[in-house]
């Protein structure tokens, strides 16, 4: 949502939005730790080897790039956290 849409919503619609972000939150930190672990182990797997292939290395890059983008989302969500810090609904 825009922040412009933000501030026409009512403030039970905002203490709405806001749970709805704490949950999303929650989700992102916890699949973001599952991909840090999935590389951990692969790379940890792939120095163990005896045979170090870089073909292995190639989808150790979905999770990089997932992690990446979940990480560069929360810019959205500032906006909701400033119009509820604006009303006093923190």
């Amino acid at each position: 949502m825009t922040r412009e849409e933000l501030t026409t919503l009512s403030n039970e619609e905002l203490l709405a939005e806001k749970k709805k972000l704490k949950n999303s939150k929650i989700f992102h930190a916890t699949l973001i730790g599952f991909l840090i672990g999935i590389l951990l182990f692969g790379f940890g797997a792939w120095i163990l080897s005896p045979e170090k292939q870089a073909g292995f290395l190639i989808p150790m890059i979905f999770p990089i790039w997932f992690v990446y983008k979940m990480l560069k989302t929360p810019k959205k969500d500032s906006d909701l956290e400033e119009v509820l810090r604006e009303r006093g609904l923190d």
